[in-house]
C-alpha cells in the first residue's frame, strides 16, 4: 500500500505507524470527564471511506491525515496532520 505524502511523495505503508481515527486531533478539554473518556475509551470500527492519522515514524516524522477506504485499503488522500487541525480539525 502506498501512502501519498504531500511533501515526500509516494511513500510505502511501512515506513508509517496507523495511530487510529483522526478525529482524535480534536481533544476535549479532560475538565469535561464524559467527553474525555468518551475521546480515551470509544472507537468507532467504519466500513469504507474513513479519515485516519498515520505517523510517518521511518521518515520525516510528520503525522498524517490519510482518507481511506477500509474495505477495499485504497488511499485516496492525505494531508499534513498540522495542516488539517489549522484548518478546524479532522471532522
Amino acid at each position: 500500500m502506498l501512502i501519498p505524502h504531500p511533501l515526500l511523495g509516494l511513500r510505502d505503508a511501512q515506513e508509517f505507524t496507523y495511530l487510529g481515527d483522526a478525529a482524535l486531533l480534536d481533544r476535549p478539554d479532560p475538565a469535561d470527564a464524559d467527553a474525555f473518556a468518551d475521546y480515551v475509551y470509544l472507537r468507532d470500527n467504519p466500513a469504507g471511506v474513513h479519515r485516519e492519522l498515520w505517523f510517518h515514524e521511518q521518515g520525516d516524522r510528520s503525522w498524517l491525515v490519510v482518507t481511506r477506504d477500509t474495505v477495499t485499503h485504497e488511499i485516496l488522500g492525505a494531508e499534513l496532520a498540522r495542516d488539517v487541525k489549522l484548518k478546524g480539525g479532522a471532522a
